[in-house]
């Protein structure tokens, strides 16, 4: 195991900068299914110099912001002529900017720009931002010392508190997925220049299952942490055999590239979060019933021993269970992509992920096992061989 780095000083994973090519959808996604507050939008000066139109949704300590073109020759129209809808920037608040700065720097990162610095009336906020292997998808710094404003040049909205606004109990940012044709940059980059550390990793395929199957999918699975902060990134590659079928690589097509999957966002209670959800027409990723038949033994096999939830709710919301330790699980449901939601490829594929952790660190890997022989299952018992 290599020498650990001095930390870069992350305080936590702000939020997602997000390039769109209908602004208004976004608004309703995530005002009217979701609940988030919009709570600043740009100003008419930010956008004439950055060329797009920005608004920002928040619930809890999660901050999304939503950008999208006005005219040629800005970022957003940038990432968009060459992307769907997708994650273009993920914003990182530390704690001393300098500090942050010099160590990626003598790390071999890639800086954007110098440090710049910006002030309100509420006080003074300092950033730059970095290229990394993550596709097109870059990495902002923030220190923020009484600036109130949640990024240079926004205008209030004058919303409420959003971690008193949210209906669904949304609480904060707990890791980020992101998909590569090939994972070991971005696992070395992770390591040796933002000083992240290794913590878990599965590797599974339909072929593990039904040897003999003439198709199928796989993947491997590695995720980096900053144990300081507890930011956490997952990141997943294809695995052979059939690797063009693997659903990661489907995701990179689709995307046009490497980048960011998908956000896991955690909440209170689940249930009551997926219930609600429901009620409002979001949809998820279905779930086959056959995970639920066989849930009992998983549980009982896992180590969990029981879990509080009944199994006939988790059925009817379709929510997933997973862990390894004595009454240690989480709980996790995902939502379409949008391209799936909207009924429009431009929307690209990314999606959310809503999780629980009741004692569970780990990213669900008896699920990814679970899913796949329940598939499996539903397809022999449907005559789909």
């Amino acid at each position: 195991m290599s020498k650990q780095l001095e930390p870069l000083g992350i305080k936590r994973l702000e939020g997602l900068h997000y390039y769109v090519h209908d602004l208004e959808r976004s608004r309703r996604f995530y005002c009217d299914l979701l609940d988030f507050a919009e709570t600043w939008h740009s100003s008419p000066e930010v956008e004439a110099t950055g060329r797009q139109r920005s608004i920002a949704f928040e619930a809890g300590r999660i901050a999304i912001v939503c950008s999208t073109p006005l005219g040629s020759g800005g970022r957003a129209a940038r990432f968009l002529s060459r992307h769907p809808d997708g994650v273009g920037t993920l914003t990182f608040e530390v704690e001393d900017i300098e500090h942050t700065f010099r160590l990626i720097e003598a790390r071999g990162g890639t800086p954007i720009d110098d440090i710049a610095t910006y002030e309100d009336d509420g006080g003074t906020l300092r950033q730059f931002s970095i290229t990394t292997p993550f596709g097109d998808c870059t990495f902002r710094f923030r220190q923020r010392s009484g600036f109130r404003a949640l990024f240079p040049g926004a205008i209030a909205k004058g919303a409420s508190s959003p971690s008193e606004a949210n209906c669904f109990g949304f609480q904060t940012i707990d890791h980020i997925t992101s998909n590569f044709q090939t994972m070991s940059p971005a696992l070395l980059w992770l390591e040796h220049v933002m000083g992240f550390e290794p913590m878990w990793e599965v590797a599974f395929h339909t072929s593990d299952v039904v040897p003999d199957k003439a198709a199928g999918s796989g993947l491997k699975s590695r995720v980096m942490w900053d144990p300081n902060s507890g930011v956490k990134f997952a990141n997943n590659e294809p695995k052979r055999p059939f690797f063009k079928a693997s659903q990661i690589n489907v995701f990179n097509e689709e995307l046009h590239g490497d980048g960011v999957q998908h956000a896991a966002l955690t909440v209170t209670d689940i249930i009551t979060a997926v219930r609600g959800l429901r009620a409002r027409s979001v949809a998820f990723m279905p779930t086959p019933g056959t995970y639920y038949d066989m849930l009992p033994e998983r549980i009982a096999k896992s180590g969990i021993d029981a879990i509080d939830e009944d199994i006939e709710l988790l059925r009817e919301l379709e929510i997933l269970v997973d862990g390894d330790h004595h009454h240690a699980y989480l709980l996790q449901i995902f939502l379409r992509e949008s391209s799936g939601l909207y009924g429009d490829d431009r929307a690209g594929p990314f999606f959310y992920e809503i999780i629980q952790r009741k004692g569970d660190r780990g990213f669900g890997a008896g699920n990814f096992r679970a899913l796949f022989e329940s598939i499996e299952r539903q397809q022999q018992t449907e005559g789909d061989r």
